[in-house]
């Protein structure tokens, strides 16, 4: 059983609100536009990290995380990536692959929108935390957390962190 906080589009924001939840964790996974390498050396202080670079991220970034991150956590085939879509709308990029090989659970960032969807077509959980940052059009701070227990994914949560100002 491993619990999972998933955080994206921190655009080099991080602050003890956002620690809290890391400590309370087993991993934490980014689903990019990270900003600042210093959000994710913090990050691993504390817990392992997976994450893929976004759109923002500068060339340092992109050396130590990948466009997708495909891994397997338990029992569950995972695929990462920043700029993915959601179900019936994957962006081109990845749609093909996606279609031949889904994975278990789809995760993508970029849009700033919170979204949890089933994707029935390829029987796929997808998943998009919203924005942990304080840059974007978004109106609250989110991410998600949930826990990954052999084949299942679990006690789902929203965690809203405040108001964007």
């Amino acid at each position: 059983m491993r619990k999972i906080l998933l955080l994206s589009d921190t655009h080099s924001y991080l602050d003890e609100k956002i620690l809290k939840y890391v400590n309370q964790a087993d991993e934490v996974w980014h689903a990019g536009d990270i900003g600042d390498s210093k959000v994710t050396d913090t990050i691993q202080k504390y817990k392992p990290l997976k994450g893929v670079f976004g759109n923002i991220d500068n060339d340092k970034i992109r050396l130590e995380f990948p466009e997708n991150n495909r891994f397997t956590c338990e029992n569950v085939d995972v695929w990462i990536t920043h700029i993915g879509g959601y179900p019936n709308r994957y962006d081109k990029r990845i749609r093909e692959e996606i279609k031949k090989n889904p994975p278990k659970l789809f995760i993508s960032g970029h849009s700033h929108i919170l979204k949890v969807m089933w994707d029935k077509k390829l029987n796929l959980l997808h998943m998009n935390p919203g924005a942990a940052g304080k840059h974007g059009f978004h109106k609250v701070r989110t991410m998600l957390r949930f826990v990954i227990d052999g084949e299942q994914i679990k006690n789902l949560e929203i965690i809203e962190l405040e108001k964007r100002v």
